[in-house]
């Protein structure tokens, strides 16, 4: 017997296709996609009635939208838009009752009830979602008035602002800086990172300053301290690591005692197969990846460091298909991208449900055209990193897997894997260069040129750095990973950052806005991964 379902057509419609394999008796559509019909066709999938063919899609807000000749959307309709937004919530959410009397005996501050009759009240979630989108869709609605003259300068990156700001970062910090007192290598990598981004370098005496300070940082029995002094952790360590790796040098690279670190590795390796961050540390996905992307980096990633991590993470992986810190908890995009890009590196991301990682992650790009990181939780800036890298992973992944892969367009397949295959003779520190070598042949899974629009214009600070959203203040840590993602979006639809540059079109505002390219499994500048690459493989 044929089975029917529905394929949406519309606007990038294309390039948002996934296939999500449903039970034969699951023939509906899933609840967030039932009120998004948009020019439906009736499909036979008598040839392979497992399958269902369901499209990836970003809110509606996208489908209402149409693009200008600047290549962002068109926000001149937006008030229209959010009252149809605001009417969808209503009828959805149904009444919600703040129960606020002091006098209330109930611990319980909000309740749902859908038979009440009183007037729609709003958690504290809620009203600040709205605030956000209330905040950005100003932004919005400022720049699709703006004269056509002055809107490429408002999407325009701010480099020489952005350079100051950054740079004076890693002269002085101010007092109030105290509290990252055992975040050090991150500031360093945060900033360092950023500055290579933008194309540029930090000066001779810098680098030596920093290489130096890293080196009272590095423990004598392995690993990196947040500070000259403190226990080392796996966490300053990924940051430690990557930012002698960004700096390039020769005296960089060799600071870092390789055999030493290759101790504390062995070290933080719990019975159960994953990481501490640690000694006596919490166990999580984090400690995992920053434990398998430094090995990786440094050409000491072994059969024994990684056994039994890919069951680990794959144990994390929740009902809503993202990776969480630890079994059991909430998915995260942070934690998301570390498992996933840890399970790349070991070269055992077949271990995952990727169709259900798929339709989480491509799902936290929200109505501000930015990701957030949880379910339910407000946009912030850094995520167009952790949660777009993580989708800029799965697409380089979709490719890898080629014609197994029915996401690519392939056939589908009971087993579809997604492992790199590696040169014969190749060990598992190669698995990061074979896996940048294969040509991306998929189309982004997310909208690069909108995640660019909120980037510049709503995370942006034209005095230099980058926030979280509209109403925070700047950071290094946002301005790194902001501009990570900013990178990985318009790279999204380039087969080869090696060897080819992106289009204009792929990149909103002026041309000169392009930053450098990354490797999104370590987030380090591409070419400096290849030249660390080339010094450690002399090992």
């Amino acid at each position: 017997m044929t089975s029917n379902f529905i394929i949406f057509e519309g606007w990038h419609v294309k390039n948002l296709l996934k296939i999500t394999k449903y039970q034969s008796h699951r023939q509906t559509l899933p609840r967030d996609l039932r009120h998004l019909v948009i020019k439906p066709s009736i499909v036979d999938t008598e040839s392979n009635p497992s399958f269902f063919f369901s499209v990836a899609l970003l809110p509606p807000f996208f489908f209402q939208l149409p693009s200008n000749t600047h290549g962002s959307l068109d926000f001149r309709g937006i008030r229209g838009h959010e009252s149809q937004i605001s009417n969808e919530r209503a009828r959805v959410r149904g009444k919600l009752v703040m129960e606020s009397s002091p006098s209330s005996s109930t611990s319980s501050t909000h309740c749902f009830s859908p038979h009440s009759q009183g007037e729609v009240k709003l958690t504290i979630t809620q009203l600040e979602q709205e605030n956000v989108e209330r905040k950005v869709f100003e932004i919005y609605r400022h720049f699709a008035e703006a004269p056509p003259q002055a809107k490429s300068f408002m999407v325009e990156l701010w480099r020489d602002e952005h350079i100051e700001f950054l740079t004076k970062g890693l002269r002085k910090l101010g007092p109030n800086f105290d509290i990252l007192d055992a975040n050090r290598p991150w500031l360093c990598y945060w900033i360092v990172h950023s500055i290579a981004l933008l194309g540029e370098h930090v000066d001779s005496e810098l680098e030596n300053n920093i290489v130096a300070f890293l080196a009272h940082c590095q423990d004598k029995d392995g690993g990196y301290g947040g500070g000259p002094g403190q226990m080392p952790h796996l966490a300053t360590t990924y940051a430690a690591v990557n930012t002698l790796v960004t700096l390039g040098s020769e005296r960089a690279l060799s600071s870092i005692d390789r055999g030493k670190m290759y101790e504390f590795l062995l070290q933080m390796k719990d019975a159960s197969g994953a990481f501490r961050m640690h000694d006596g540390g919490e166990i999580d996905v984090r400690a995992c990846y920053t434990a398998i992307s430094a090995a990786s980096m440094l050409n000491i990633l072994d059969s024994v460091l990684i056994k039994d991590v890919g069951n680990f993470i794959g144990s994390c992986q929740t009902y809503e298909g993202g990776i969480a810190g630890e079994p059991g908890s909430e998915a995260h995009g942070g934690y998301t991208f570390c498992g996933l890009a840890a399970m790349i590196l070991i070269n055992e991301a077949d271990k995952l449900d990727m169709p259900s990682l798929i339709d989480w992650a491509v799902f936290r790009q929200g109505v501000e055209c930015g990701f957030q990181g949880r379910t339910n939780k407000l946009v912030d800036g850094c995520y167009s990193f952790w949660q777009g890298g993580a989708v800029a992973l799965i697409q380089k992944l979709l490719s890898a897997a080629g014609k197994e892969s029915p996401l690519c367009g392939g056939q589908a397949s009971e087993e579809c894997m997604y492992n790199i295959t590696l040169s014969p003779g190749g060990k598992l520190s190669d698995v990061g260069f074979a896996f940048m070598n294969e040509k991306t042949e998929c189309s982004p899974l997310f909208h690069t040129i909108a995640l660019q629009q909120y980037l510049l214009l709503c995370s942006q600070i034209h005095e230099g750095g980058f926030r979280d959203k509209p109403g925070k203040s700047r950071d290094h840590y946002h301005s790194c990973y902001c501009l990570s993602g900013l990178s990985v979006s318009q790279y999204s639809h380039c087969k080869d950052p090696h060897h080819s540059s992106p289009s204009p079109n792929d990149v909103l505002g002026p041309y000169s806005n392009l930053l450098e390219p990354i490797h999104p499994l370590y987030n380090v500048v591409l070419d400096k991964y290849d030249k660390a690459r080339e010094f450690f493989s002399a090992f």
